[in-house]
């Protein structure tokens, strides 16, 4: 305990450890369909599924895949936004040994090639608005078998029948050339019955995914995540929401099941769960509100910006958000002032948690009913060390220092795929460095104080571009801001800060640094001010920093003199 504060902070009903089940992850929708064959499953735009059809569908699914040739340890890849297809491939590939390997909708072909390239990628199920693009890549990647589907496929009665007429309407390309290696996901389905099949797996070796990391230290690695990972932190966060009722929720999935907080928190967690999928195929605030009048959800897992652009819709009171019980915020720190507005909105709790890719992704979390600590990412999972050391020589520091934080538990990868060099940098002695700079309180809560890399040093300062963000969002004329360094001649480095300001507000640089200065130390306040209509952010909404600096060494490139 000495050396675990954090367990006194354990509900009750939360248990210390936990013998996670070694089996194939799909069991996960095998067990809830035998269990609970007409609970609903999948509600995508008002068409429904049950289990037992989302079952049946994937055991269709997994004969195919079967028949095309694929095979245990195969990886295939499913680019795809959320939609029932998604989850029937995800599972069929599990059921039959494969790996999964989610990619972006929005991947150019470029970034496609080198993520199909170093999956060894064969078989590709895909959308006919993305054939065109993917089809690129096909000769080049050596990919034997495309699957093509369209969202029209799974949507109810009449949209089905309108939506090629919008399509066409709005100039989208859907033309897909069949045949030659090019199959039709629907026509596929239709030849094969759901005979089940559930491969056996060794679940500590055997990997259920692939999943990329988003490159933003470089070139995307590939996180080999086992059955045995998934199906753990699967089953931490179970555990951790013991007052969902099994076969009981019902879960708005506008996170992406590509990413990993989506693919763990939603799509695993909500199967185990046997809940009802509201599945969004895209975010966009006013559907997303509209679902939830129709839809009732009681859990609403999402990222900060999902919440922010709720609080600051124009109609936001004349939605109901009573039906949500829990609301857990990840992918990217959580502002103070948005917990709070979204709270008093919504009377659900919302909660900030922590995760990465190479942990599957959830590592600490806050309590929901029990002590949470504002702005801390919360405390370890059952089964999950966290200390924080020293970055440079790996020694744990005191309480309250802030040093690099590193986690261990039956969630951290097997490793990076084809990179065994990569992986003995991040995996030491089971121990994972994250990259993250954070620090523990007395109590064992701990708080991420930024990226390692993302460390602005002005005139030999530190300073943590998250503290500087938590200010400006505390400023009631901010929607959202993003702090960077960029270069300055003197002090090395200094604060820039890039804001987007709510509609008809006239906050100026001035005013805003007046803000910051009665807050921030004198050299932490931004000594620049950028005022944007948006942020650059990723499917999941966190904003990318790294944009931001590329688009400044492009200026800076452009202002510079020309030397010839």
């Amino acid at each position: 305990m000495a050396d675990k504060p954090w367990i006194k902070h354990y509900p009750s009903e939360v248990p210390l450890t936990y013998d996670y089940p070694k089996r194939n992850l799909a069991h996960l929708l095998t067990d809830s369909a035998a269990a609970y064959p007409n609970q609903l499953a999948i509600d995508f735009l008002g068409k429904k599924m049950t289990y037992q059809q989302l079952h049946e569908s994937s055991c269709r699914f997994a004969q195919a895949l079967k028949h095309l040739g694929v095979s245990k340890g195969d990886r295939v890849a499913i680019m795809l936004p959320n939609c029932p297809q998604t989850v029937i491939a995800y599972f069929s590939i599990l059921m039959i040994g494969g790996i999964v390997v989610m990619t972006n909708p929005l991947y150019t072909p470029r970034e496609l090639e080198h993520q199909l390239k170093d999956a060894g990628v064969k078989v590709m199920v895909t959308l006919d608005l993305l054939f065109e693009r993917v089809s690129k890549v096909v000769q080049p990647t050596g990919i034997r078998q495309l699957i093509v589907t369209s969202i029209k496929d799974y949507l109810p009665f009449p949209s089905n029948l309108l939506y090629p007429l919008k399509a066409k309407r709005d100039g989208v390309k859907r033309d897909v050339v069949y045949g030659d290696g090019v199959y039709a996901f629907t026509k596929l389905l239709s030849r094969f019955e759901p005979v089940p099949c559930l491969e056996e797996v060794d679940a500590e070796r055997d990997l259920a995914a692939i999943q990329y990391t988003g490159g933003t230290t470089g070139v995307a690695k590939g996180v080999m995540l086992t059955h045995y990972n998934l199906v753990a932190n699967t089953i931490q966060n179970r555990l951790w929401s013991y007052r969902l009722k099994q076969a009981g929720e019902v879960y708005l999935v506008a996170l992406p099941f590509f990413h990993v907080f989506g693919l763990t928190v939603l799509l695993n967690q909500g199967v185990y769960l046997a809940s009802k999928l509201v599945l969004l195929p895209r975010f966009e605030i006013g559907q997303l509100l509209e679902t939830i009048r129709r839809t009732k959800p009681t859990m609403f897992p999402g990222a900060p910006t999902m919440y922010i652009a709720m609080i600051h819709h124009p109609e936001i009171d004349e939605y109901d958000l009573s039906s949500l019980k829990v609301c857990v915020s990840g992918a990217a720190p959580l502002p103070l002032e948005v917990q709070q507005r979204f709270e008093a909105l919504s009377g659900s709790r919302l909660i900030e948690g922590y995760g990465l890719t190479e942990a599957s992704p959830v590592t600490h979390v806050n309590n929901i009913w029990e002590l949470r600590k504002s702005s801390s990412i919360g405390i370890p999972y059952p089964d999950t060390d966290a200390r924080v050391v020293d970055a440079e020589t790996g020694e744990e520091l005191p309480v309250g220092e802030v040093g690099e934080l590193t986690v261990r538990g039956p969630q951290v990868m097997m490793g990076y795929w084809n990179r065994p060099e990569e992986t003995a940098k991040t995996v030491k002695d089971g121990w994972l460095y994250t990259g993250d700079m954070a620090r523990m309180d007395e109590d064992g809560f701990f708080y991420i104080v930024d990226r390692r890399k993302d460390l602005i040093i002005a005139g030999g300062y530190n300073i943590y571009p998250r503290e500087v963000e938590e200010v400006l969002f505390e400023h009631p004329e901010v929607e959202e801001a993003a702090v960077a360094g960029v270069k300055d001649a003197y002090r090395g480095e200094t604060v820039k800060a890039y804001i987007v300001l709510k509609k008809d507000s006239d906050a100026d640089s001035e005013e805003l640094g007046q803000w910051c200065r009665e807050r921030l130390a004198a050299y932490k306040v931004p000594r620049i001010y950028e005022f944007r209509d948006s942020l650059p952010k990723s499917m999941v909404g966190k904003v990318l920093r790294r944009k931001l600096l590329e688009e400044e060494a492009e200026r800076a490139k452009e202002d510079a003199p020309d030397s010839s």
